[in-house]
């Protein structure tokens, strides 16, 4: 069964309720039958050749991982809109204004947001992201042509947007653009394997997987020595300055998830956990006195992996959930 934030992520029929400055939440209402992860197949990828433009209609609750022209155009009064965009993880993704036909005057908005929101949390979280939440919203109504094109600091972005009269809307343009070093990112897949590099940089970043996990980290420097403590109240890396924590939760922020395990110190080998939680996430502390790095690899939880693994594991958290 799909967990609670993947149907969320996944489906269709979000409520959004918006006012200047500041989404209150986004909701899902109901269940559609696509997986938006899925719209666009490999196969379509690549009969595009180089230099084609592929293109297509938006619906009012959309997704897409892949560049091209899109256009929507309101058949009906449409109060409740978004359209999420996810690129690969050393992406970042820029979304430009070809045309714009909207009443501003009556009550509607066109707005991007440097993110996700779903159900009032963002992904990245406050905590994580280089603007604050108001600048990480670009309203057209406000910027007009001033400002045409909005470029994401991560692998994921949305629009969102009202539109009251039949026959307006908008075509928009989207590019990805590479990003030498990923910091917070949303993965595309159940499984697969990253290297997040933080360089001399006074930054924190996530990477979210939407699934029950396995997560295996084989490297991970730090500039000190070896350790790795799990969760206690009294226990922790607070007071080290650069660590790697894992969080389990069932929503998008990872800021609210609770923290299942810290790591503390540079270390070459295995450490290996399974996460039975709706949304797993590495999160990487870094003060900007190290080059920090962490590789890792994951893949989705097969129940059969409840079973007590005989390699280097650390406690298992979320099972009721799965």
């Amino acid at each position: 069964m799909p967990s609670a934030l993947q149907f969320q992520c996944h489906l269709v029929l979000i409520f959004l309720a918006a006012s200047k400055g500041e989404t209150r939440y986004i909701e899902v209402r109901d269940a559609g039958e696509d997986d938006p992860f899925l719209l666009l197949s490999e196969d379509l990828k690549r009969e595009l050749s180089a230099g084609q433009i592929y293109r297509r209609s938006l619906r009012c609750i959309d997704m897409l991982s892949i560049e091209g022209q899109f256009t929507f155009t309101a058949d009906q009064p449409q109060l409740h809109c978004a359209t999420f965009f996810i690129g690969e993880p050393e992406e970042l993704i820029t979304i430009h204004y070809d045309f714009v036909n909207i009443d501003c005057q009556g009550g509607d908005f066109l707005k991007v947001f440097d993110g996700w929101i779903l159900k009032g949390e963002k992904f990245p979280s406050s905590l994580d992201h280089p603007l604050t939440t108001s600048q990480r919203y670009v309203d057209f109504c406000e910027s007009g042509n001033i400002q045409r094109s909005i470029r994401s600091s991560q692998n994921v972005a949305m629009i969102f947007f009202k539109i009251q009269q039949p026959g307006n809307g908008f075509t928009v343009t989207v590019k990805k653009n590479s990003n030498l070093f990923p910091c917070n990112v949303i993965s595309q897949t159940p499984s697969g394997r990253f290297t997040m590099v933080i360089p001399h940089q006074h930054r924190n970043c996530s990477f979210s997987i939407i699934y029950p996990v396995v997560i295996k980290i084989s490297d991970l420097i730090l500039g000190h020595l070896n350790g790795l403590f799990l969760k206690k109240p009294s226990a922790g890396c607070a007071g080290v300055g650069d660590f790697v924590e894992l969080l389990g939760g069932a929503g998008l922020d990872p800021s609210k998830m609770f923290p299942l395990a810290d790591l503390c110190h540079s270390f070459h080998g295995s450490a290996q956990m399974k996460i039975g939680c709706d949304n797993t996430v590495l999160r990487m502390v870094s003060s900007g006195k190290h080059i920090n790095r962490v590789t890792f690899e994951y893949h989705q939880l097969d129940p059969q992996e409840t079973e007590t693994r005989k390699e280097n594991s650390i406690e298992e958290f979320c099972f009721p959930s799965i």
